[in-house]
Order: structure tokens, then C-alpha cells, then sequence
């Protein structure tokens, strides 16, 4: 491995003295989020100091934040081989190892971080996360506790340390771990400060669970899609306890939180809110109700499709498919912004075995720029493109309704589909999120989801064979 080029023209004038203060410099940058500033001062620091590890481990950070993932692997690997040494600088390639899915060498590397400085969090914490990406949950556990341990007021231990609870079933100490997710970098607060202690003395508390017959309670509508979806359906057992409540929630939820609230009380922004006494994000409700795999509410549907939109849309499928045909719809990509979406989605091609089915049409309801893959679409069964028309969810319900059954990966329209009851049968990656369990082909969520799992990471043969095998057993 050879050392990165970097620039040397500029830097005759600099002397041994100004290395301390360019590295200051370029970590301060770095923490403003200015990397392409923090990667010129750290040129200048390697210049000076070719084999210092904090200089080389900083480019590598100011590459990773820049977007250049091939430039941060090559300067991590530099930085441990110029300092074999330097846990900082195994611990830096074990992340950037991770993130391309070369999950054994990143092991290797953050044990040998773990190994240097033992009572250093942050390592503990990334080899824990490389440890549930492996799926060895019971040691992604172990480390996060240890992390815990070393920086009890830090919350990316606690939130990892949450979904390997979560996963694992361990619902009561789960759900309290993962309280810590609103305090993660990044992660702005449920509720604005500002909205809490506007004309009041004293903040706005969360709920605690327990009956308000006349008080007001605010709901919000949290996190991504799909997770709006799976816990909206806490709110009637909200409302059994809190009759006055309302809900806050993007424009996009609103079709899913007007059906659960009986189509009231929701509002898209702060400004419309009326006063309200107590607040609770939604995905906080399983917490609160004590929720176990046991307990899990499941009335399924609790989501249905508007009877005008969905008459629409099938006239509209009865005219583009042939007679006789069993309808499956396609999801084979999520958004783009997802932080786990290098995982959980796949292409279009990668469905072969499906197109081959007989007596099938398929019927995509994929939307965004992967929809471009349906030019290169070649197979037995007819595939209509729907996504170019679908406007919200109530489109996407109503679509929905007119299926025999929904094949997709870990999206939005997949919990949508279990949560109206649709036959579903969802893709997953090997190291799924939190709330699709271990080793199971079912989902105490939605009844009527079957779940098909990778067996190796980044590879979905098997889980679409799997799939299609299951859909002509059931044919028959």
C-alpha cells in the first residue's frame, strides 16, 4: 500500500513548529463541517510530518465526510501502516471497512483497536456495531454494554445497545435504551424547546402512561415512514387513556394518521397546534404500554384504502393487465436518504426468478429514480409501471388493495401492506432492522408479512429464490 499523493509545492515556507496548530485548525473544521478546508491544512500538516497518525487518521475523516470513501479506506490503511501501533487508527479503518460490508477485516481491526486501549468507548462501541452487522448480536451486546459502562452519558452506545435488545426480543430494556435515539447527534428534539416553554412557567413533560381525562396530549408522528405506520396503530390505546389528544406529523403521514384518529386533530406544522398539557413521540408508545412480543397490538387491518381512489385504480389495472392473472406488486428499492440503504435495497434484475412465474403480472409501485430500471425489464410475466402516478399513500393504499400480494424490501409500502393485512412477503438484509427479529419467517407486526433473509451479506439469491418458491407452494 503506498502512501497517498499529496500536494508539496505549496509548502516550502512551513516549518516543523506549525504542525501542532494546522492540526487543531483542521479538527476544529472538521467539527464545523468544512472537511474541504480541514483537508488542506492536514495536506500541509502530512507534508511536515509524513507518518504522524493523528494527521493521517484526520485526512482520513476529512475524505469520509467529503464523500470520498475510496480516498478515507486508502488513508486509514496508510495511517495503521505507518503506525501499527495507533488503536486510533485501527479503530478509523474498522469503521471505513464496515461501511464497504468487509465485515472480517473490520473485525480484525477492531479487536486490534479494542486490544491497544480497552477503555477507550468509542472503540467498543464500533466493534459492537460491526459485531451486529455480523449478526453475533449476543457480542454486539456485550461491547455496547461495555461502552456504556466507559461513557454512561453518551447515547450512540445506548441506541446500538437498543437495537441489539430490540432485535433479540429483549423488549423491556430495549424499549428503555432506546429513549436515548433523540439525543444522538444530528437528531433534532421530538418537540421544539421553544414550542414547550412558550407561555408557561414551567416546560411541557412528556407523558408518563398514565390516565389524562382533562388534559391534553400531543402525539407525534416520528422518525421515518414506515415506522409512523407500524406505531400508529397505539394510538386508540392512547386515546383509551387521553380522550383529548391531537397529532403532529409530516404531510406525507397524514392519510395513515386521519384513519387511526378517526380524521381529526392532525396538523402538519407547530404553528397550527393548539396548547396541550403532555407530549409523546409515537415510536415512545410500546415503551409506555409496557409492550412485549407477547403484547404486541396486531388488529389487523387498522389501515385501509379510500373506496372512491381504489375503485379508480383498479378500473385503472383491469385495463392495463390480462384477465386471469395473479397481481403482484413490486418494491425493490427505498429512499436513497435512508441510512441503512446500501443494505436493504436491490435492483430490479435481481427478481429474475419472479419474472418467470406464469399466470403473473407484476405491478410496480416503486417511485424516485430507481423507476429508470424498468427499461431494461425483460421477462414472461407483463409489468406495469404505476409509480409515475402514485401522489401519496392513499394512492399507494388504494393500489394495494387491488393486489393478490406485495413482494418488497424493508420500505414505507411494505408496512403499509401488513398493516391493511395484504399478503406480503418482504426481502431483508443479512442484519435486518430491529423489528424483524432473529431467525424467524413471520412478524408478530403484521400477520400476514412472511419474511425471506439474506444468509451472507449483500446477497439476495437466496432470499429471492426462497420467495418464489414460497409463492408456488401456496399456488398450489
Amino acid at each position: 500500500m503506498g502512501n497517498p499523493t499529496l500536494p508539496s509545492a505549496l509548502f516550502a515556507s512551513l516549518a516543523p513548529a506549525d504542525g501542532p496548530k494546522l492540526l487543531d485548525d483542521a479538527e476544529r473544521l472538521l467539527r464545523d463541517g468544512n472537511p474541504e478546508a480541514a483537508d488542506l491544512r492536514l495536506s500541509r500538516a502530512i507534508a511536515l510530518a509524513p507518518a504522524d497518525p493523528r494527521a493521517l487518521g484526520l485526512a482520513g475523516v476529512a475524505s469520509h465526510l467529503s464523500g470520498r470513501s475510496d480516498q478515507a479506506l486508502r488513508r486509514f490503511g496508510w495511517t495503521v501502516h505507518v503506525a501499527p501501533g495507533h488503536a486510533a487508527a485501527h479503530n478509523d479503518l474498522c469503521e471505513a471497512l464496515r461501511r464497504r460490508g468487509r465485515l472480517e477485516e473490520a473485525l480484525a481491526h477492531g479487536r486490534l483497536a479494542a486490544a491497544l486501549e480497552p477503555d477507550r468507548f468509542d472503540i467498543l462501541y464500533n466493534l459492537g456495531i460491526v459485531y451486529y452487522d455480523r449478526l453475533e448480536i449476543d457480542r454486539a451486546i456485550l461491547w455496547e454494554r461495555r461502552a456504556v459502562r466507559l461513557a454512561p452519558e453518551v447515547p450512540g452506545p445506548h441506541f446500538e445497545l437498543a437495537e441489539g435488545l430490540l432485535l433479540s426480543g429483549c423488549f423491556p430494556e430495549g424499549w428503555q435504551e432506546y429513549e436515548w435515539r433523540f439525543r444522538l447527534p444530528g437528531v433534532p428534539p421530538p418537540v421544539p424547546p421553544s414550542l414547550l416553554e412558550s407561555g408557561r412557567p414551567v416546560p411541557r413533560p412528556p407523558w408518563d402512561g398514565r390516565p389524562m381525562p382533562s388534559e391534553r396530549l400531543l402525539l407525534i408522528a416520528d422518525q421515518g415512514f414506515g415506522d409512523v405506520v407500524q406505531f400508529a396503530r397505539y394510538i386508540p390505546l392512547a386515546e383509551r387513556l387521553c380522550p383529548d389528544f391531537v397529532i403532529a406529523g409530516s404531510p406525507e403521514t397524514l392519510p395513515i394518521l386521519r384513519q387511526v384518529s378517526g380524521g381529526r386533530r392532525c396538523h402538519q406544522d407547530w404553528e397550527s397546534l393548539p396548547d396541550f398539557d403532555r407530549w409523546c413521540p409515537l415510536s415512545g408508545l410500546p415503551r409506555l404500554f409496557g409492550t412485549t412480543l407477547a403484547t404486541i397490538p396486531a388488529e389487523i387491518p387498522y389501515l385501509h384504502a379510500d373506496p372512491e381512489r381504489a375503485a379508480w385504480w383498479k378500473e385503472r389495472l383491469d385495463g392495463l393487465l390480462p384477465k386471469g392473472m395473479q397481481r403482484i406488486g413490486l418494491v425493490w428499492a427505498g429512499r436513497p436518504s435512508h441510512g441503512n440503504d446500501q443494505n436493504r435495497s436491490m435492483r430490479l434484475q435481481q427478481l429474475k426468478p419472479l419474472f418467470d412465474l406464469d399466470k403473473v403480472a407484476l405491478v410496480s409501485l416503486q417511485v424516485g429514480p430507481t423507476q429508470a430500471e424498468i427499461g431494461r425489464y425483460f421477462g414472461k410475466a407483463p409489468l406495469v409501471n404505476l409509480g409515475a402516478g402514485i401522489g401519496d399513500f392513499d394512492d399507494t393504499m388504494a393500489i394495494l388493495q387491488s393486489l393478490d400480494r406485495l413482494v418488497s424490501v424493508d420500505t414505507a409500502v411494505a408496512h403499509l401492506a401488513g398493516a391493511m393485512g395484504v399478503p406480503t412477503s418482504i426481502l431483508l438484509p443479512f442484519a435486518p432492522d430491529w423489528r424483524w427479529l432473529l431467525k424467524r419467517g413471520d412478524t408478530p407486526w403484521y400477520p400476514a408479512v412472511t419474511l425471506h433473509r439474506q444468509t451472507s451479506p449483500g446477497r439476495w439469491d437466496e432470499p429471492v429464490r426462497a420467495m418464489v418458491a414460497s409463492l408456488r407452494f401456496r399456488r398450489r
